[in-house]
Parts: C-alpha cells; structure tokens; sequence
C-alpha cells in the first residue's frame, strides 16, 4: 500500500509537462484526526483496541484490514485509486480477539506454500505462534532445514495446521501452536518385528496396540532427538510442545474388527482394547487426521484426540501420499487394524491394513510447536 509515483522531466521546449500519475494514495484518520502514519500497535492511547475501517474511491479496489498481521491487504488496484484508513480506538479486547479468531481461520483456510525458513531462523516464527496471531504464517508454509534425511535430502517441514489441538487432552492443551509434519518421508521402518499388534515390546508387559508397538517405544524416539529436536531448539529452549494424547494401549485377538470379513476366507480378528493418557512430543498421524475419517480402524480406541482432519489435507488431499516433487510413497500411521496389522497411507492414495513387520513405509510423525 506504498505510494508509487511517476514523475517525468519538465522541460518548456521539448514539450514535456509532468506526470503525477499513481496507483493508491492513502489518506489517514485517528480518533477522527488525520495522520500521516498509522498506528504500530493495535492498542490507542486510551488502552483500547483500534476498530479499522477501509473504504477506496474505485470501485474495483478493495481494501481489508488484517489485524493478525497489522497491516492492509489491497485487491484489485486500479490506477489513480484513493483509500482512507480509517482508526477508531472504541473496540473491546473480546471483539479485538474475534478478529484475531477469524484470522487465524482465515489462515487455516488458505494454502500459501511460502517458505518461511527466514521467520524460523530469526525467532520470528515462534513469536507469532506463541501470541496466537499467525501474523505471516498459513498452511502449506514450509521450513528448509540444513538437516539431512535418510536419503540426504533436506528435510522440509510443513505448516500442516494452527491451533487444531487447543482444548484437548487432560489436562487440557491451552498454548497456541502449529502442526508440523515432514513434506518427505524422514526414514523407512516397521511397526514391529513380527506381525503383530497384541504384545508389547521392550519390556512393556501386558501392553500392545500402538503404544506397545516398537515404532513408539524405540523407533521415534530415536526420530525426534535425531530429526526433530536439533531444529526446533534455540537458546537451549525447547520449541516442541509437550501434551497429552489418547493412545491405544491394549488389543486383543478375539474382537471382530473392521479387517474381519465374513465372506472372506481369508478372515483376520483383532481390535483396540484399551487406551491412556500418554505426555507426548511426536506421534505417528492417524486415519482421520489424514483423511477426515476412519477407513480400517479397529474401534472408536484408535482415534483419542486425533479426531479432525488436517487443514493441509483438506486444501491438498495428494499430500496424503505423494510428497513436494509429487513423488507417490507409503507412510505408516497409528491406527491398528487387526491382530496383525496398522494402517498405513499407500502410495496408490489411500489407506491400507498393512502387516505390522512391513518395513518399506516411511516414518511421517507430526509435532507441535510453540
């Protein structure tokens, strides 16, 4: 919303006159006086919130305020447009975090794809999480890092959701964060060594499903100290968000779950049994945060908190399976499916019961941070 100027020699015998053409001019008001500069903050000097109003005298240009960002969007601009701003401190703090509220949907709306690897290093990224304004983040952002992945690709992390995980958990979560997931695969491995969901794995006794699994309890830690934790960390502060989720921690073999087919002759039982709150930094995403639903889940245990869709794949569902290149592969997630296996997002596009030794799909966690 700069002033742009054109302004041209005069000079009486070649016959050139000046042109003072322009695009937008921008006349400012506050509490009803005019300005030359607008406000920096959106709090007046009587500790109220400034109510802005934007009108343009072409009919074409449109001007909307963004209180998330604290600055003016312009669409449509036509040369020789004029728009008055218009600042009134009389807006409520309830009202001022409405907007605030609409913002950060409008941002969960919008795929952008920026990279933002410049807010990352800065501190800026963290800033605006953790004040709940996502003033220049949207989903589909991305951050490059200089770490490496199993097949020494840069790792790429994506802006996947904002805020989707506020009010879950016990006790509940009540910081403002963003969803991360990796845009590529970060390594392959298995669920379990064999086939199985019903028994724990390093010393856990009486315990299966996805918390006995040894993806939990070996393979991701090992993933989040070695991937995770080296980029999300600055001045020795911790950027990953520790919370509470509801994980499947028992599964028995004499349930009909949703692979157990009748007609089939090839009939497999098993289902989740039991769940329990774990403090948790990184988990595998579930069928519904993929897909917006449960596909080959065993019972309503696999789900827990993780019961929304992802704004990312609902602004671009191919990501589901492909990653930035368009590249098709196979992620595990953490839904059991039967006695023997989880599901998994397959390459072709959908969800699938995948044995749980099958150690050619990759690792795709999601984290929070703040």
């Amino acid at each position: 919303y700069a002033l742009y100027e054109t302004k041209k020699d005069y000079n009486v015998i070649k016959g050139e006159v000046p042109d003072f053409g322009y695009d937008v001019k921008l006349a400012i008001m506050v509490d009803g006086a005019k300005q030359t500069d607008m406000p920096t903050s959106p709090k007046g000097s009587n500790d109220k919130y400034y109510k802005v109003d934007v009108s343009c005298t072409s009919s074409k240009t449109k001007g909307l305020w963004d209180y998330n960002a604290w600055r003016l969007n312009l669409d449509y601009i036509e040369s020789n447009s004029k728009c008055t701003l218009t600042f009134t401190s009389s807006m409520s703090k309830a009202d001022y975090d409405k907007y605030i509220q609409a913002g950060v949907a409008l941002r969960r709306n919008t795929y952008r794809g920026k990279d933002i690897t410049s807010l990352w290093k800065s501190g800026d990224l963290y800033t605006q999480i953790s004040n709940g304004t996502f003033a220049d983040i949207y989903v589909g952002d991305y951050i490059v890092s200089d770490r490496l992945d199993s097949t020494n690709k840069k790792i790429v992390w994506l802006i996947a959701d904002l805020d989707n995980y506020l009010g879950t958990g016990e006790p509940e979560l009540t910081k403002h964060h963003a969803t991360i997931i990796p845009a590529y695969k970060l390594q392959n491995s298995r669920m379990n060594s064999t086939d199985s969901t019903l028994d724990g794995v390093g010393g856990v006794a009486n315990r299966g499903g996805y918390y006995g699994s040894e993806m939990y309890q070996t393979t991701l830690p090992k993933v989040l100290s070695t991937y995770i934790q080296p980029d999300f960390t600055k001045n020795n502060v911790i950027h990953v968000i520790e919370y509470q989720n509801l994980l499947t921690s028992r599964a028995s073999n004499e349930l009909e779950g949703s692979w157990y087919d009748k007609p089939n002759s090839k009939q497999e039982t098993g289902a989740a049994i039991d769940q329990g709150w774990f403090t948790r930094k990184l988990d595998l995403m579930s069928e519904v945060n993929v897909y917006g639903t449960t596909i080959w889940g065993s019972s309503g245990l696999d789900v827990g908190i993780d019961s929304k869709q992802y704004a990312i794949f609902q602004l671009r569902p191919e990501l589901a399976h492909q990653d930035l290149d368009g590249n098709n592969y196979d992620s595990w997630l953490k839904t059991v499916a039967s006695s023997k296996r989880f599901a998994y997002a397959a390459a072709t596009g959908g969800s699938y019961p995948q044995l749980a030794s099958y150690a050619d799909a990759g690792i795709r966690p999601r984290f929070l941070i703040d």
